[in-house]
């Protein structure tokens, strides 16, 4: 991984020392290191200091929000997978993994009941296996490699920042989300404290954006006849990559925005014959960071925020 094509020693560093960020504990350690770069910073909590937003900017004053879970997730055998423009295959490749959680609870509920010779264990132990898989999948052993999902869409907020001058960052809030991984709650946290602000700006949102040479951004209904033709103008230039600018009707990509009114979600996919897909998430094997994804993303999206 060539790292010396990064414009800030802060995108280095989370790379090099910061990926891992579930525990309380080590968003801690990660909160801590963002303040002591941008002391300006602050930790929006929800009621119960469950979810820890890191907030830099004023939501109320920006002309948009930007935004990027910061959260990561519990290491998998076998990849989150998602075809964008595909709802049915991802849906079904969803249901096809809870086939080996049904088969493990059956398998331990019936030797449970065998063993006890008792039908009601076979129920209490099927729906123990359950929970426990469950459990696993939220709050087992964190993934210890995370730098598409998302690490780079920490990252790309790191460099957007920046990028800008004081005056340019000044204009818009800069948002790192909690818990996007286990029900998108850092956000859903966000949009309720500030929903009369939200209500009619514009959240931008990037998740999983450094593995794959097609930049999809994906608007909303409402951010779609606003903004499309000059996110279009802003990417207009660009040759290396495949930009994707799209409606958010067909296209199957859930993550924060999804909590706000007018959004536009951005990540990166592969192709294939049978379509563009996202792979390796959740696993070992997240290891891809395509430096030039990050290069294009900033300057585009800088020129993008020209026009609101």
């Amino acid at each position: 991984m060539k790292r010396d094509d990064f414009v800030t020693q802060i995108s280095e560093e989370i790379l090099e020392k910061y990926q891992i960020r579930k525990t309380r504990k080590q968003k801690t350690a990660f909160i801590e290191y963002m303040r002591a770069h941008f002391p300006e910073l602050k930790v929006e909590e929800d009621a119960i200091g469950y979810s820890r937003n890191i907030v830099i900017g004023n939501p109320d004053t920006a002309k948009a929000v930007i935004g990027a879970h910061y959260d990561t997730c519990a290491v998998m055998p076998i990849p989150n997978f998602i075809m964008p423009k595909s709802v049915l295959v991802s849906v079904l490749y969803a249901f096809v993994l809870v086939i080996p959680m049904l088969f493990i609870g059956s398998v331990t509920g019936g030797f449970a009941g065998w063993i006890f010779d008792d039908s009601s264990a076979t129920s209490l132990f099927t729906l123990i296996t359950y929970w426990a898989i469950l459990f696993l999948m939220i709050f087992g052993p964190a993934n210890k490699h995370t730098v598409n999902d998302n690490t780079s869409g920490v990252i790309t907020l790191i460099e957007l920042m920046n990028k800008m001058s004081e005056e340019e960052r000044a204009q818009y809030c800069f948002v790192f989300f909690d818990n996007e991984e286990k029900g998108l709650f850092g956000s859903a946290t966000f949009a309720k404290e500030h929903k009369a602000v939200m209500k009619d700006k514009l959240l931008i949102n990037f998740d999983c954006v450094s593995d794959g040479d097609y930049l999809m951004l994906i608007l909303n209904k409402r951010a779609f006849p606003e903004h499309f033709e000059n996110i279009k103008a802003a990417f207009a230039d660009v040759t290396e990559k495949n930009v994707l600018v799209e409606s958010e009707k067909g296209v199957y990509y859930p993550s924060d925005q999804k909590n706000f009114k007018k959004n536009i979600g951005v990540a990166s996919f592969k192709k294939s014959k049978f379509g563009l897909y996202m792979d390796r998430i959740h696993t070992p094997r997240d290891t891809v960071m395509d430096e030039r994804n990050i290069a294009v993303l900033t300057e585009g999206i800088i020129k993008f925020l020209k026009s609101i």
